[in-house]
């Protein structure tokens, strides 16, 4: 999984303008006018709080023409107000502001704002969900409103943030959790037996994508779903025993295991992480597969002359989202350089945009900051294109599949996963700065963050998940006739 990606909530600017008369009219916005109004305070904090309190009403005045979808209620020091209108049903979101530097956060650094305050524990969310929900819900509102707000003022005030902000021990707190390469340890208490971190495909046996919703989760359910994706993704790239496979992204080597051990194929798999390498390699061994799996710690612009058409198949899965638009083209000029002239298969999946909301250049959000720094989704149309380009037309696009909705179980369950076996003893054992409960806390808060902040995106639509099949020009994909 990469995640990627374009704020759930892109707080974009809008053409709708507030008013004249509203508190951040063009007088308003003068950082000297705010100094002069401010000059009596001389005390650091008391600047804050009156900062805070001009955010505070910034939001909330707006918020009333932003929320035409659910209900939302908002709980702090000064009172509680309920925007929206409430229904039997609806989606009703408890906010209580348990820390007034929650509204600079959000006027100042919008999407990313919000996930600093919940991980620090500034906020307190009735569902991380149903918070999620409310805001893609109400999109067009707060681009019409909200954003507005956020654009304007973060403008003129882009520079308060670290003057206010920057060098708090929540702040710190950030920096900590945001700078540590993740442990294999981490990653065994969510994901299951084969460590797979990427999207499941749920079937009937599972109770489908809503199996855990209906039904309840299983013990085995998770497994059986990830199980189901390695072999999906084999299948469609068509691998035979003595097929030689070629794979961008080891993760912790369970595609690379089961192409070997029920495929009958050799696997050369390429990783940057040293801590994978280790831990796929010793899973390779445990299964006796060390003559047929080899792990590559290697970048995928690094590969040897002697991988020029030497394979047979390639997969990557979820990895392109790490790669970047600009080297695009590069990377499927490789694939091509890799595969087999004739009856070759390519199988590539990831993390996407819509078309519509595709760019090259992705800002930072909570994504790019906290989880993956510098990712950038693909769009399934940009890498259709960049496959072409790079391989001068030797790709012949075989099949488009969308599993965006087979991903919000598949991070429930990993929540789930995580509440049940992630301990603070275990986790300091490779990160001992999480010795105090509060950054240990933090630091488990931003997992679930991640979990169901990507899981919204997914269910609305917002993100997608497309895997491509890519076969070599008059190659067929099966005896048809």
């Amino acid at each position: 999984m990469a995640a990627s990606t374009q704020p759930c909530v892109q707080f974009s600017t809008s053409s709708k303008a507030l008013h004249s008369t509203s508190l951040f009219s063009s007088s308003t916005l003068s950082p000297r006018s705010w100094a002069i109004s401010l000059g009596t305070v001389s005390d650091a904090c008391a600047r804050l709080d009156a900062y805070a309190l001009l955010a505070r009403y910034s939001i909330l005045s707006v918020l009333g023409d932003a929320i035409t979808a659910g209900h939302l209620t908002i709980s702090d020091s000064e009172g509680t107000r309920y925007y929206g209108r409430h229904q039997k049903g609806c989606n009703d979101v408890h906010l209580k502001i348990v820390n007034d530097n929650f509204w600079l956060r959000i006027l100042l650094s919008g999407d990313l704002g919000f996930s600093e305050a919940y991980m620090i524990g500034d906020i307190e969310v009735s569902s991380l969900k149903a918070c999620m929900d409310l805001w893609l819900d109400n999109q067009s509102g707060m681009e019409d409103t909200l954003s507005s707000v956020v654009a304007r003022v973060s403008a003129a005030f882009s520079g308060l943030y670290n003057s206010f902000l920057g060098q708090t021990r929540s702040q710190a707190r950030l920096n900590v959790i945001a700078s540590y390469d993740q442990s294999n340890e981490l990653f065994k208490a969510f994901l299951s037996a084969e460590m797979m971190y990427s999207c499941a495909l749920w079937s009937d046996s599972e109770g489908g994508v809503c199996g855990d919703i209906e039904d309840g989760p299983r013990p085995g359910d998770l497994e059986a779903a990830q199980l189901r994706k390695i072999r999906h993704v084999l299948t469609k790239a068509r691998v035979k025993p003595g097929h030689r496979i070629l794979e961008f992204g080891s993760g912790w080597g369970g595609l690379a295991i089961e192409a070997a051990r029920t495929f009958g194929c050799e696997v050369d798999t390429l990783t940057l992480s040293v801590e994978q390498k280790a831990l796929a390699e010793e899973r390779i061994r445990a299964v006796g597969l060390e003559g047929r799996v080899r792990v590559h710690l290697l970048d995928y612009r690094e590969i040897p002359a002697e991988f020029e058409k030497a394979f047979d198949a390639f997969v990557s899965i979820e990895m392109l989202e790490h790669v970047g638009a600009k080297h695009y083209n590069t990377y499927f000029k490789l694939v091509d350089f890799a595969l087999k002239s004739r009856d070759a298969t390519a199988v590539v999946s990831a993390s996407t945009f819509p078309e519509s909301r595709f760019t090259g250049y992705q800002a930072e959000d909570f994504m790019r900051r906290y989880m993956w720094p510098n990712s950038c989704l693909p769009s399934a149309t940009a890498l259709i294109t960049a496959a072409q380009t790079g391989s001068c037309n030797r790709f012949t696009l075989e099949g488009v599949e969308n599993h965006a909705a087979h991903y919000p179980r598949t991070l429930r369950e990993w929540g789930r996963r995580l509440n049940r076996n992630l301990s603070q003893d275990a986790v300091v054992k490779d990160y001992p700065a999480l010795r105090e409960r509060t950054d240990y806390d933090a630091f488990k808060r931003k997992w679930h963050y991640l979990f169901a902040y990507a899981g919204a995106g997914f269910a609305k639509g917002y993100i997608t998940c497309h895997m491509l099949t890519f076969i070599r020009p008059n190659d067929t994909p099966g005896r048809c006739d």
